[in-house]
């Protein structure tokens, strides 16, 4: 998948990435309908810091659960 081009399917295949990363047991809360191509770049920053790293601390993850808060529509 070419995450360079900003597209909705980029968008959700970094969602579902992050979820499946993060374990994240409400997946409805985090929806990729709820991103606009505007944050994208900031989406794929996350993604792409998510993927690199193989486990996050509890401080970690409510960073990165509250940045993608703010970066909801």
């Amino acid at each position: 998948m070419d995450l360079s081009v900003k597209s909705r399917d980029n968008i959700e295949f970094m969602i579902e990435g992050i979820k499946d990363k993060l374990h994240i047991v409400n997946a409805g809360a985090l929806n990729a309908k709820s991103f606009d191509t505007d944050q994208y770049e900031d989406l794929r920053d996350i993604y792409e810091m998510i993927q690199k790293k193989p486990n996050f601390s509890v401080s970690e993850l409510d960073a990165i659960v509250s940045e993608l808060g703010r970066l909801r529509k």
